[in-house]
């Protein structure tokens, strides 16, 4: 039954209008397309902001150059990124927000995270851990635990991934967004590379293992 309520709830999520029939401000410039990738058996999930233009027009979630390099980040390729048993990708905004006058996207909608983010988390219980990518995926998972800057914030990672931060018992990780815009700062922060990413990694590889080696899967052939 909680699959069949999670499947429901992702598809009112891809039916919504509320950026357009019910905006908080100004509607949203262009037809929603929202994107999300969900399952009730996923461990690992990736909170990220909201969809650029690539991926408003692919309809699947990190089909830009960012994704390419979150792969990277995380060791794994496309098949295990794209397979929602294993990955959820819940971002702030579940729709490409529009840009703003110097070519960048917008914030999040905030329509979305009122809406849905509380259900769909609480509908994903298994959720082991959350990669946390960005100052508004960071502001809505940390609160008020959050630091003042996305460098602070980035930096304490070992005191947010050593604690269950998250009602539930589910662990953080926060990350830098992959954008290649933010080219300099992984120069100017080299110890994210050679600390962070190889922990993040090791945590992925545990969280996507094959489902004959998951708990659940164990029991049933246990008992059969």
């Amino acid at each position: 039954m909680k699959s069949q309520d999670l499947q429901q709830l992702a598809k009112e999520i891809r039916a919504c209008r509320i950026c357009v029939d019910q905006p908080e401000a100004a509607p949203l410039p262009h037809s929603p397309r929202p994107v999300l990738q969900v399952s009730s058996t996923a461990r690992l999930c990736i909170c990220g902001q909201a969809p650029g233009t690539r991926v408003h027009k692919s309809g699947r979630p990190f089909t830009d150059p960012s994704g390419d390099r979150l792969r990277d980040w995380m060791g794994i390729g496309e098949e295990t990124f794209y397979d929602p048993d294993q990955l959820a990708i819940v971002p702030m905004g579940f729709c490409f927000p529009g840009l703003d006058a110097k070519g960048g996207d917008l914030p999040p909608r905030r329509e979305c995270r009122k809406a849905w983010h509380d259900r769909l988390f609480a509908e994903m219980p298994q959720i082991e851990l959350i990669l946390i990518i960005g100052q508004y995926a960071q502001a809505y998972h940390l609160g008020d635990r959050r630091h003042k800057s996305l460098t602070a914030t980035v930096t304490d990672w070992r005191n947010y991934f050593g604690e269950d931060v998250i009602e539930g018992g589910r662990r953080v990780l926060p990350l830098p967004h992959p954008s290649w815009r933010n080219n300099a700062w992984l120069k100017k922060n080299p110890w994210f590379e050679t600390d962070l990413v190889p922990v993040l990694r090791r945590e992925v590889k545990r969280l996507t293992e094959s489902e004959s080696n998951s708990p659940e899967i164990e029991k049933n052939s246990q008992n059969g």
